[in-house]
């Protein structure tokens, strides 16, 4: 504590500042004002001083005081008017406290006791009170035995009933104990009669006093409702005084809490150390609907820490990041290479582009396709000729558009491929945008220049319209005829591609850690989690430890495209990965480290702000999908749960499914996820009612007999295509239908009549189509629709009909209606419910 005044110590200790003031001059302090400067060392003299005082002072010789306790049990018996006598077990303590007579001639102590009277246990309150007077008179006649017994000291006595006898012993202090007379026990006795009939009846109150011993110590005392020898609290006196061990907060602890991106409620009410019902207390005030378990953001959780009186920390969530990033920075080798290009082959669907790679790897991977497409991104290295080229050939399927931008980014140059009989297509034009947005150069191949009705020129004037201008006609791309099924422009194409690497001047590092980006991933029955990555900068070897996205492991096996096992994959080298702990997103960064416990805090770390963000992003949207469904009481909810064998393919069906939505009908995916179909996730259909899509995966035993017992719907798919159509139709079953009218046939009143026993008959003439008996009518009067319902009776004559054509008279009687009028028309309609789809 820093340096007060008089004034604002009394305050902080609770006592009056002229007090304060005599302790200080009793200290030999110079102080004598209000307004003085009090230091920590004069704190630290009148500390000792009123120690000393209090008989406390460090360093004494022998002891200043002896405490002497006493506790006598006894039981006493008495005669009633029942069938048995009552007993009363009566305890007795005693407390005395003996100073030194120097100690009490210096300062005169007031005599303070506090007596903790016995308790009686029985039903009687007359018999207690009895109890209590034998048990004062035994207690006097001790303390009479002990003051004889040790006659050099000046004792604090006990309280007597008599205050004349307590005067005359603080003049005296050595004087000795006089006896209680009879006639005071007599009155004592009377007095405990009285208040034990008032009380009779009513529960015990617990008795407390607090008897002043002098201006620094306090006696207290009190009857805690101890119960005898039967157990329960005592009865006790403490001590207490102003030089306690602990000193009252003279201000509120104002904390530095640190604020992130995203903040638990329960993690903020540790650091500012309170309850988190107050945090959540406070948020209610403020207008923020939250729990324990909620995640603010950044501006709530300062506006929160500032109105609980506490400052704002902001702290990089990046930390860990930051500190990664410069260690990698850090390591620079010496022996730099020219790297192999990276080619991505891009274009829209079934132009050729995995045919093309065929020819170049002379392999048949096309014919081998589920459906003839590509449905997840596939990187292969080829040594040609030319040398060596490393080529990622993306779907051209609309639903692989994030695919297809992961391609372009970890590229170096971008193969287009146009059918020269097709022109430019939508995935066609999206890649273009892909290939600038990432900043990559473009080779265009125009394919199938084999086939009738190839027009080259076609596609480089379609191209041309989206900025893609041929170097021939004064632009910077160069555009190559081929053909993937003649091999016709192949060579020309590799030395497209390598001429322009080499403008490009791709170098590497072979001597530092290995660090790269994942292309695809999958988990696998008997691998575990496989990740193909391309290493873009340093070595990659078996046992490295790799930190990929939010997992990390120690790579167990390197696996070529060919299948073949490696011991170490330099720069632009694709591989197969074995070891970690889970499926890394396609996408992914992945880094070699040197210290495994480095890497799992980084990978925890990013799993758990992950884990932050999207609960907040849901908490966020929360209110909007509570009121989302208001005013739309048809909406319909398609529950899916989606496995497939791929990451990149999970993803774009999922972007594919969700698009579909409509403000009528709309697909949930409830769980989605790579390898088989499971147990967990049959339970987790029949809980939630959905249907089990699989993707090139198949449902174990045990799931299997699952879905056959509760006639689960499961559906196996190889093409995206067919997921898409069957969705889409699904959903178009769910779609109410719409309901259209058709007038059947129109009635003019001509006459009214009244029939005793139809009520008001409408004589009318059919002008248009047939009047049906049981179909639902319309009454228009000057063309507007007065009344709908329906018919009561149709008659020809007096005959009943159940149709009148047009041109025909017959008589109308409308049910609950009686306002038709000459001129009225009837109308009688039906309505269709025609199905829709999406």
């Amino acid at each position: 504590m820093a340096d007060v005044t008089i004034s604002e110590l009394a305050k902080v200790v609770g006592v009056d500042v002229a007090k304060l003031l005599s302790q200080v001059k009793d200290a030999g302090l110079p102080h004598t004002k209000a307004d003085d400067t009090i230091s920590n060392d004069d704190k630290n003299i009148l500390l000792q001083s009123l120690r000393g005082s209090h008989g406390d002072a460090e360093g004494s010789a022998a002891p200043r005081k002896i405490t002497l306790k006493r506790k006598t049990l006894g039981t006493l018996k008495s005669a009633s008017s029942s069938s048995r006598g009552k007993t009363v077990n009566v305890e007795v303590r005693k407390k005395r406290t003996y100073v030194k007579r120097s100690e009490v001639e210096e300062e005169p102590v007031v005599e303070e006791v506090a007596v903790v009277e016995p308790e009686i246990i029985t039903p009687d309150p007359v018999v207690a009170a009895e109890a209590a007077i034998a048990a004062a008179a035994e207690e006097a006649k001790a303390a009479e035995e002990t003051a004889k017994a040790a006659p050099v000291s000046a004792p604090i006595t006990p309280d007597v009933p008599s205050e004349e006898a307590a005067a005359a012993r603080a003049d005296k202090p050595g004087a000795k104990r006089k006896a209680p007379t009879k006639k005071e026990l007599d009155d004592e006795a009377e007095k405990k009669r009285r208040e034990a009939r008032n009380t009779k009846g009513k529960p015990a109150k617990r008795q407390n006093r607090t008897l002043k011993v002098n201006d620094d110590f306090v006696l207290e005392g009190g009857d805690d409702g101890g119960r005898g020898r039967r157990g329960g609290r005592r009865g006790r006196n403490r001590l207490s005084g102003s030089t306690q061990a602990f000193e009252k907060p003279t201000e509120a602890v104002i904390r530095d809490i640190k604020i992130g991106e995203a903040n638990k409620v329960t993690d903020l009410a540790q650091q500012m150390t309170v309850k988190a019902a107050e945090v959540v207390k406070t948020l209610f005030k403020m207008g923020v609907m939250a729990n324990i378990n909620h995640v603010v953001d950044a501006d709530t959780a300062t506006l929160l820490v500032e109105e609980m009186g506490h400052r704002p920390n902001f702290v990089s969530e990046d930390a860990l990041e930051e500190q990664l990033a410069e260690s990698l920075a850090a390591e620079v080798g010496e022996e730099k290479i020219t790297r192999a290009p990276v080619v991505t082959v891009m274009g829209h669907v079934d132009h050729g582009k995995t045919s093309l790679l065929d020819y170049i790897r002379k392999s048949t991977v096309a014919s081998h396709e589920a459906g003839g497409i590509t449905q997840h991104i596939g990187a292969y290295h080829v040594d040609t000729d030319h040398g060596m080229v490393s080529f990622l050939d993306t779907p051209g399927h609309a639903a692989f558009s994030a695919m297809r931008s992961r391609g372009a980014k970890a590229t170096d140059v971008v193969v287009l491929v146009v059918a020269a009989d097709d022109g430019v297509k939508p995935q066609t034009e999206e890649a273009v945008k892909h290939a600038k947005a990432a900043g990559v150069p473009m080779v265009v191949a125009i394919n199938k220049m084999d086939k009738e009705g190839a027009d080259p020129d076609r596609a480089k004037n379609e191209l041309s319209a989206l900025e893609v201008i041929p170097d021939d006609w004064g632009g910077d791309t160069q555009f190559i005829p081929v053909s993937a099924h003649t091999g016709d422009g192949i060579d020309k194409l590799l030395e497209a591609i390598l001429l322009q690497a080499e403008l490009m001047e791709l170098t590497a590092y072979t001597d530092v850690p290995g660090q790269g980006v994942v292309v695809e991933s999958r988990l696998d029955k008997g691998r575990g989690a496989v990740a193909s990555v391309l290493v873009q900068n340093g070595t990659l070897r078996t046992g490295d430890i790799v930190l990929v996205g939010k997992e990390y492991g120690r790579v167990r096996a390197l696996v070529d495209e060919n299948g073949a096992n490696i011991k170490s994959a330099g720069p632009s080298i694709p591989v197969e990965i074995l070891g970690l702990t889970g499926v890394p997103d396609a996408g992914d960064e992945f880094v070699v480290l040197n210290d495994e416990k480095k890497a799992k805090e980084v990978a925890e770390f990013r799993r758990t702000r992950l884990k932050d963000s999207v609960q907040a992003k849901q908490q966020a949207s929360l209110v909007d999908n509570m009121f989302a469904g208001i005013g739309k009481p048809n909406m319909s909810t398609f529950n899916i749960i989606l496995k497939t064998d791929v990451r990149g393919t999970l993803e774009a069906l999922t972007a594919s499914l969700v698009a579909m939505n409509t403000d009528e009908v709309q697909v949930k995916i409830v769980s989605s996820g790579v390898g088989g179909i499971s147990e967990n996730d049959v339970h987790l259909a029949a809980t939630s009612k959905a249907m089990i899509v699989g993707f090139n995966v198949r449902a174990d035993k045990t799931a299997k007999e699952i879905i056959d017992n509760e006639n689960l719907q499961l559906r196996y798919y190889s093409v995206i295509y067919n997921v898409i159509d069957d969705v889409k139709a699904i959903m178009g079953g769910m779609l109410s239908p719409e309901i259209r009218e058709e007038i059947l046939g129109v009635a003019e009143v001509r006459e009214i009549f009244t029939s005793p026993k139809f009520g008001l008959i409408a004589g009318s003439m059919v002008i248009e189509g047939t009047i049906y008996r049981s179909k639902r009518i319309r009454v228009l009067r000057e063309d507007v629709v007065i009344y709908e319902g329906e018919l009561e009776s149709l008659r020809r004559f007096k005959d009943e009909a159940n149709e009148v054509r047009n041109g025909v008279e017959c008589g109308i009687g409308v049910k609950n209606y009686t306002d038709v009028k000459v001129g009225d028309k009837i109308e009688v309609y039906q309505t269709h419910e025609i199905a829709r789809s999406l």
